[in-house]
């Protein structure tokens, strides 16, 4: 882009917008876009692949698209001289191009940093509005004149002089400063993230988690220097977030902290199945403050990671996935119970989620008021398909073993004894 028009200059871009020679840019500028999107498909390939920020969904919508469009059009901006054609459509077009390659790069790359967040759409609108505003104001000539008035408008902070023009200025560097910061953490996070194993999967979550951190940090140290904010007085700033965090933030700070030593020690994983203050469910994601558990029947957790340090979590995947289950049923007394153990844990055997390896084991637990309690012990290797199922297959099968034999399942019995009064003395005579 170059400096703003004056008003001689849109008087003579409208006489030139008018003239045969604004059809030959306008020919240029749809060769442009049709070169880019040819290029950009010829990249991204024939085959449906999901969104990204370089790409987009549909080609049109990423990053690349408008960049390489903006680029071809400053080459054929700087041949039109050559071939001695004015230029006026390209005035317009290429701030144009610039407002939507920023519009592109920050939607995309807020979508890719928050894909769960509903307010991309609101983002979206306002960061076009924006873009759109700063295009006609910059063609128009009007921007130095907002800026000069924003300058104008100031006030002293200690020593330093911060004007209405700092302030915006500042804005939108730390804006384009922290947009390009996500960009980079994604594509980082996503390299490290991508062929990653069960093993080595909360190291490089730790990792990309850690990248992020330093790129926001350093962009936004960078954008704190580009609006003239005196570095030194973040010293000061130090000392009070250093009180904040010792009072105020210190659940926030121990979460943090917390989410770093749980990916660290790799005592809980994604993919893991776990059991917190009653709710049970495997994890499917460790974000640095919180940890997501979904459950078998759909709802998810979100737990604070402080809990997971310093209360206990059952992990039912942590060395040995194999799980024990335990159905028990009661048999009438006078029952053969070592004839029927084998055959209740041959029964179990026959179901297809329980192992062979610990075997079914029936136990005679109890002598009970109505009759002998018989535990059938099973081991199951996938918890995370729930224990409901095989519960149910399981408690089947021993119906099916004791129906087969004949064996009763006794109800409650009371026995009640009837005490007779003794007869009443008769009376003696008068």
């Amino acid at each position: 882009m170059s400096r703003p028009l004056t008003s001689i200059e849109l008087r003579d871009l409208a006489d030139s917008l008018l003239k045969p020679t604004a059809l030959t840019e306008l020919a240029l500028v749809a060769a442009c876009l049709i070169v880019a999107w040819g290029v950009v498909r010829l990249l991204r390939g024939t085959q449906s692949k999901p969104a990204s920020i370089v790409f987009g969904r549909r080609i049109v919508d990423g990053v690349l698209f408008p960049i390489l469009t903006l680029v071809l059009a400053f080459v054929a901006r700087g041949l039109l001289p050559v071939l001695g054609v004015p230029i006026a459509v390209f005035t317009l077009a290429i701030p144009v191009f610039v407002s939507l390659v920023v519009i592109r790069l920050t939607v995309r790359v807020l979508t890719a940093a928050f894909p769960a967040s509903h307010a991309i759409r609101s983002i979206e609108r306002t960061v076009s509005w924006l873009a759109w505003i700063g295009v006609v104001l910059w063609v128009t000539g009007v921007l130095p004149v907002v800026m000069e008035g924003l300058d104008g408008i100031a006030w002293k902070l200690g020593s330093s002089r911060i004007s209405l023009r700092n302030v915006v200025e500042g804005s939108l560097a730390a804006i384009v400063v922290l947009v390009l910061a996500l960009w980079i953490s994604a594509a980082v996070e996503s390299q490290l993230i991508k062929g990653a194993g069960a093993t080595n999967l909360s190291l490089r979550k730790i990792g990309a988690n850690l990248v992020r951190a330093a790129l926001l940090f350093l962009g936004l140290i960078f954008a704190m220097s580009a609006a003239g904010i005196d570095l030194t007085a973040l010293s000061v700033l130090g000392g009070a977030l250093g009180v904040g965090l010792g009072f105020g933030l210190q659940k926030i700070a121990a979460n943090y902290v917390s989410g770093f030593v749980i990916l660290a020690e790799r005592s809980l994983r994604i993919g893991d199945m776990v059991k917190v203050d009653n709710f049970e469910g495997r994890i499917t994601d460790i974000r640095t403050r919180y940890t997501v558990i979904r459950s078998l029947g759909g709802r998810e957790a979100i737990v604070p990671n402080e809990i997971l340090i310093t209360q206990r979590v059952e992990n039912s995947s942590l060395a040995d996935p194999r799980v024990l289950l335990t159905s028990t049923v009661q048999v009438a007394y006078g029952t053969d119970v070592r004839s029927l153990q084998p055959k209740l844990e041959a029964a179990a055997r026959r179901v297809s989620r329980v192992i062979d390896d610990p075997a079914p084991s029936a136990q005679l637990a109890v002598f009970g008021p109505d009759g002998m309690d018989l535990n059938l012990h099973f081991w199951i290797a996938d918890p995370e398909n729930g224990q409901g199922a095989v519960k149910s297959e399981v408690n089947l099968a021993i119906l099916d073993v004791l129906n087969a034999e004949g064996i009763e399942i006794p109800y409650p019995q009371r026995v009640m004894h009837m005490i007779t009064p003794p007869p009443l003395a008769e009376k003696p005579a008068s």
